[in-house]
């Protein structure tokens, strides 16, 4: 598949990729009108230096586009950018559709398994909202499974197709989870970035700085996130060839397993282990999120 894409662009069915009508999305959460400003091109936009500004966008997103009526985050966690996870729920569709007759399959006869669904539960309700598959959303974090737990009891429909399970042993991924009649069609990842608290600090400061040229003020990361979400020892190369590694024991009940990867110097070493080790399809996804570029990286055995 290895799409090609030029910045900026989303994929064609994300409903995002025209850009936020601001006076819509404050009907739809009156609270983002607080932080909504007019930029220095005479355009409305938010402060997106702000967390608080993030999270209410992202409410008013959930509200207008996906009938979400009760959304919110731990304090300090991964607030994730919509049209960007959105992005990765279309292209892993055109994956199980390539695998289906050039249909995307739709309902809950499609399982998907979240690693490291967090409290905001985003992949999961993108993807129940748009094609109506079934998610079970793991992570290793009590407190965010209890709020995930609470979003779900609140949002109409989501109850009867999102659960989730603990993760009690960090060291593994689909150990622990995977029972030996459970198959997921699909398994989606957005892995820990950073390989440490330091590394994590400096890369959030440097980004600070840039969105903030010519001000005083204290860095603070606008996407937030807890520990265990952004930094985990070797970073993301070492989680992604930990799946790969254990995702191997249970060949016969995953389908398509995918992650994002958006350090691209990992790339290369991470293909190689799955050619490695015989993976029978291998494919590297390019998305563009604003001026970011990131990937996919998927396999099947």
């Amino acid at each position: 598949m290895d799409s090609k894409k030029k910045k900026n662009v989303l994929h064609p069915r994300n409903i995002h990729q025209s850009g936020y009508d601001f006076p819509q999305l404050a009907e739809a959460n009156p609270e983002l009108k607080d932080y909504m400003i007019e930029t220095e091109f005479g355009t409305v936009s938010v402060d997106f230096a702000n967390p608080k500004a993030v999270v209410e966008l992202n409410k008013a997103l959930l509200k207008a586009h996906y009938n979400i009526q009760n959304w919110s985050i731990l304090k300090n966690s991964l607030c994730p950018p919509i049209p960007g996870r959105a992005d990765y729920i279309h292209y892993v569709a055109d994956l199980l559709a390539a695998n289906n007759g050039g249909v995307i399959p739709t309902g809950p006869q499609i399982n998907v398994l979240d690693i490291g669904t967090g409290s905001s539960i985003i992949y999961p309700i993108l993807g129940e909202r748009t094609y109506g598959w079934k998610f079970l959303g793991t992570d290793i974090d009590v407190a965010a499974l209890n709020h995930a737990r609470s979003l779900v009891k609140t949002n109409e429909g989501l109850s009867r197709k999102i659960v989730f399970q603990l993760q009690e042993n960090r060291e593994h991924i689909f150990e622990g989870i995977l029972s030996k009649d459970d198959y997921f069609d699909l398994v989606v990842c957005n892995p820990p970035f950073f390989a440490s608290r330091e590394e994590n600090w400096q890369k959030t400061t440097k980004k600070f700085h840039n969105l903030h040229k010519g001000k005083e003020a204290l860095p603070v990361q606008n996407f937030a996130g807890h520990p265990n979400e952004l930094w985990c020892k070797g970073g993301e190369r070492k989680f992604v060839r930990d799946m790969i590694n254990e995702s191997m024991r249970f060949k016969k009940q995953l389908g398509w397993i995918t992650s994002l990867v958006s350090n691209k110097e990992n790339l290369k070493p991470l293909v190689a282990t799955l050619e490695y080790n015989k993976a029978s399809q291998v494919e590297i996804i390019n998305m563009a999120q604003g001026q970011k570029a990131i990937r996919i990286l998927a396999w099947k055995w």
